[in-house]
């Protein structure tokens, strides 16, 4: 496959982190197969399309905008212009909330996903939590269309509520009734923009990733989201930056009613999601 390796060259050329990655799953989508069976596709009948792909994602334009798909857990989602793109780091922080759900004594778990995107982690839970009713909160409009277009594509969508406004504020009516609050919110420092890499820099959108000097501002209005919509007994979880290992759980202290506070660590063992548990009445 003489034509992937030149690809390969030029995206690594290019920086692009995961050049061979890449560079075959775009020959991969361009060919309409998949990545084991590439070597069936002869160098002479590769489609000119695939290098303009190639050019695309040189320029460091996302590689789920160009094939309009992320993978996420056991999951196809549909992602573009105008939403986030799921992460697979986000994949372990999720995989707790769904052990700690499980364990609850609940029949028919509430989980409330705050900033839910493309769906992604509202989605993942409904589907691995078979009696979960969950409800995803977005406020960018954009961001809403792409969450129903995938919420509409699987079956376990119909237990996915999806509502558009701020996340912070939301659902009042569930106030005290919630199992467990999940949120991968924005938490990059407004000073930190130079040093994001480009495909989320200059593709994803703004209102997903920037919050406040130090990043954690959203994350502190979430703090009091959950304390207002969790149960005594549920819990949160809220995603963040593994250099803000350590200052999280700090936000979830026990004179306003949590108990258990604690960081968690990714594949990578990088500190990346807190976790809490609701106290009191």
């Amino acid at each position: 496959m003489a034509e992937v390796a030149r690809a390969t060259q030029r995206l690594a050329d290019a920086g692009v982190p995961s050049p061979r990655h890449d560079a075959e799953e775009l020959a991969a989508f361009v060919h309409e197969t998949d990545r084991a069976r590439l070597h069936l596709v002869a160098d002479p009948d590769f489609d000119a399309r695939y290098w303009e792909a190639i050019a695309r994602r040189e320029a460091r334009e996302p590689l789920q905008h160009i094939t309009g798909r992320a993978w996420f857990r056991y999951l196809e989602l549909r992602v573009g212009p105008g939403v986030f793109v799921p992460r697979p780091e986000t994949e372990s922080v999720v995989g707790w909330a769904i052990d700690a759900v499980r364990a609850m004594d609940v029949a028919e778990p509430l989980v409330v996903d705050l900033c839910t995107g493309s769906g992604a982690i509202a989605l993942a839970l409904a589907q691995e939590v078979p009696r979960a009713r969950v409800h995803a909160v977005e406020l960018d409009g954009r961001a809403v269309e792409w969450a129903r277009r995938n919420i509409d594509s699987i079956p376990e969508g119909t237990r996915v509520t999806l509502h558009q406004g701020d996340a912070l504020a939301a659902l009042p009516e569930f106030d005290g009734r919630v199992d467990l609050v999940i949120s991968n919110p924005p938490y990059i420092p407004l000073g930190e923009w130079e040093y994001v890499a480009p495909e989320a820099r200059d593709h994803d959108p703004q209102l997903a990733l920037f919050s406040g000097e130090d990043g954690l501002d959203t994350i502190r209005g979430l703090e009091r989201a959950a304390h207002r919509l969790l149960r005594p007994g549920g819990v949160v979880v809220v995603e963040h930056a593994d250099s803000q290992g350590g200052q999280v759980p700090w936000l979830f202290p026990e004179d306003r009613g949590w108990a258990d506070a604690a960081d968690h660590p990714d594949l990578n063992n990088r500190p990346r999601f807190a976790t809490a548990r609701r106290v009191g009445h």
